[in-house]
């Protein structure tokens, strides 16, 4: 059996590193372009709890490279499966918890991480932090922004961060609107990546902090705003190179799943439910709004586009008032250059499941060096976040 277990292990690159703990890690080769979050990443581990661990197994700092075909002990154990059951292989009779286990070996095997199930190859994986730590986050809660009551002027909220959590009401011109603002990616998934430097940039991030950005912009003027994507630590920030977390949820629905189509459906559910609630009520002027940062070639410069589902209504019009606006602004502040950005239908999970009309917004090319300038700079970020408001309320 360990014969067997040491061949899968070598015809996958990995091998096992016995740790301190008396505890069997598994290892993997990082390679070529891998940074730490990136090699995580691959193993499904990017929690912060993993990565503390990471760092701890092979004495790294925050800041540290990897190098290409070093082995690195992941936050992983390996466990030899007695054939009965997860519970009796690990010590815990914990039902819920040998289900996210056999989960976890699934979705690597799926993936072709992982050669073959734990029942065929007697080789159980078990990540570090269902194991060691909290699972407060399975009851995270996510802020619910409350309408404008009263004579009250300002209003606070803390999902905005310290900064900005104290939003001035200027005005009720959107009073009887609702917009459902959904940052792509998210949780598990980072989205789009590139490592600049020593900084991983990632796509969730920069798409979230313009949200939250447009997000108060709107709130500025007695809309009603349910923002999908939410992650109660970051708020909005100032800094060039945000910071990497994977702590976000999605709003009504609890964690974000690691399947692309299962995320996709859940935003879309808690999208569609608010937007029957609101009904009831009698809002009907509700509108989404997607927002992403694309991944592209280096070489290739991208200006800000949208897209619209084909049979959409009121799409194509929410669209064209965007990129109107984009246009009139990139004449104002770029004179001696054209504006490329377009508008196009485009047949979308999200853009075609929701109720309410749907636009999907693209701010960059994280890749690019000029595009990149768009969203690590704060205040081109407040400029995005700026223009998609105008856009969006003609």
């Amino acid at each position: 059996m360990r014969l067997i277990s040491f061949l899968i292990f070598w015809l996958c690159g990995l091998s096992i590193g016995f740790a301190s703990e008396g505890l069997n890690y598994v290892e993997a080769k990082a390679k070529n372009g891998d940074g730490i979050y990136k090699l995580l990443h691959r193993y499904r581990l990017t929690e912060q709890c993993n990565v503390a661990q990471f760092l701890k197994l092979n004495g790294l700092q925050k800041n540290s490279h990897i190098l290409k075909d070093v082995k690195y002990k992941l936050p992983l154990y390996q466990y030899t499966y007695n054939d009965k059951s997860i519970r009796s292989t690990i010590g815990k009779n914990d039902l819920p918890l040998a289900k996210k286990i056999a989960k976890y070996n699934r979705v690597l095997r799926d993936a072709g991480i992982k050669p073959k199930y734990y029942t065929q190859s007697k080789v159980l994986w078990v990540p570090h932090h269902l194991i060691h730590c909290s699972t407060s986050g399975d009851k995270a809660t996510p802020t619910k922004i409350k309408p404008e009551t009263g004579r009250s002027k300002t209003k606070k909220i803390p999902l905005f961060g310290d900064t900005y959590s104290d939003v001035h009401i200027k005005d009720n011109s959107l009073k009887n609107k609702v917009y459902y603002l959904i940052s792509g990616h998210g949780g598990p998934d980072p989205g789009a990546m590139y490592q600049y430097k020593n900084t991983q940039l990632c796509e969730d991030e920069y798409a979230y902090d313009v949200t939250l950005r447009l997000a108060k912009n709107l709130i500025e003027r007695g809309a009603q705003v349910e923002i999908i994507i939410q992650d109660k630590n970051d708020g909005i920030r100032d800094e060039a190179y945000l910071k990497i977390d994977h702590d976000e949820i999605c709003l009504n629905k609890g964690h974000i799943p690691l399947n692309q189509l299962q995320r996709l459906k859940q935003r879309v559910s808690s999208v569609n439910d608010l937007y029957k609630q609101y009904k009831k009520k009698g809002f009907k002027d509700q509108r989404v709004i997607v927002i992403h940062v694309d991944s592209r070639p280096a070489s290739q410069r991208q200006d800000v586009f949208f897209l619209h589902a084909k049979d959409s209504k009121k799409g194509p019009e929410i669209a064209k008032n965007l990129h109107k606006v984009f246009a009139s602004k990139y004449k104002q502040h770029r004179k001696n250059k054209n504006y490329d950005g377009h508008v196009q239908a485009r047949n979308l999970y999200v853009l075609r499941n929701t109720i309410p009309p749907a636009v999907y917004v693209e701010l960059a090319n994280i890749k690019n060096f000029r595009d990149r300038k768009r969203i690590t700079d704060k205040d081109n970020r407040q400029a995005l976040a700026d223009w998609l408001f105008e856009g969006i309320i003609l």
